[in-house]
Protein backbone atom coordinates (compact mmCIF):
# COMPACT_ATOMS: atom_id res chain seq x y z
CA UNK A 1 0.00 0.00 0.00
CA UNK A 2 1.41 3.60 -0.89
CA UNK A 3 1.73 6.18 1.50
CA UNK A 4 -0.04 9.40 0.71
CA UNK A 5 2.31 12.11 0.42
CA UNK A 6 1.57 15.22 2.57
CA UNK A 7 1.35 18.31 0.37
CA UNK A 8 0.90 21.62 1.09
CA UNK A 9 -3.29 21.94 0.61
CA UNK A 10 -4.90 20.40 3.17
CA UNK A 11 -9.02 19.87 4.42
CA UNK A 12 -10.66 21.66 6.79
CA UNK A 13 -14.27 21.75 8.74
CA UNK A 14 -15.52 24.65 9.52
CA UNK A 15 -17.81 25.38 12.88
CA UNK A 16 -20.44 27.28 14.27
CA UNK A 17 -19.36 28.65 17.47
CA UNK A 18 -22.86 29.19 18.90
CA UNK A 19 -23.86 25.67 18.50
CA UNK A 20 -20.41 23.58 17.58
CA UNK A 21 -21.80 21.86 14.62
CA UNK A 22 -19.37 21.72 11.24
CA UNK A 23 -21.34 22.95 8.64
CA UNK A 24 -18.82 23.63 5.79
CA UNK A 25 -15.84 22.19 4.21
CA UNK A 26 -12.98 23.72 2.53
CA UNK A 27 -9.58 23.45 1.88
CA UNK A 28 -6.48 25.42 2.44
CA UNK A 29 -3.16 25.82 1.21
CA UNK A 30 -0.95 25.72 4.03
CA UNK A 31 2.13 27.48 2.27
CA UNK A 32 -0.23 30.60 1.91
CA UNK A 33 -2.15 30.98 4.75
CA UNK A 34 -0.65 30.11 8.47
CA UNK A 35 -3.40 30.89 10.81
CA UNK A 36 -6.55 29.20 11.36
CA UNK A 37 -9.36 30.70 9.35
CA UNK A 38 -12.53 32.34 10.13
CA UNK A 39 -15.54 32.81 7.70
CA UNK A 40 -18.58 34.24 8.34
CA UNK A 41 -21.21 31.79 7.25
CA UNK A 42 -24.31 31.17 7.51
CA UNK A 43 -25.83 28.30 9.95
CA UNK A 44 -29.12 26.39 9.61
CA UNK A 45 -29.31 25.41 12.55
CA UNK A 46 -28.80 28.65 14.42
CA UNK A 47 -30.80 30.24 11.35
CA UNK A 48 -28.16 33.11 11.53
CA UNK A 49 -24.71 34.32 10.35
CA UNK A 50 -21.58 33.51 12.78
CA UNK A 51 -18.25 33.56 12.68
CA UNK A 52 -17.55 30.11 11.66
CA UNK A 53 -14.10 28.95 12.85
CA UNK A 54 -11.36 26.07 11.38
CA UNK A 55 -11.49 22.75 12.73
CA UNK A 56 -9.87 19.15 11.15
CA UNK A 57 -11.86 16.67 9.83
CA UNK A 58 -12.05 13.65 11.93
Amino acid sequence: MAKKAKGAVEKIALQCPECKRRNYTTSKNRRNIQGKIELKKYCKWCKASTLHKETKIK
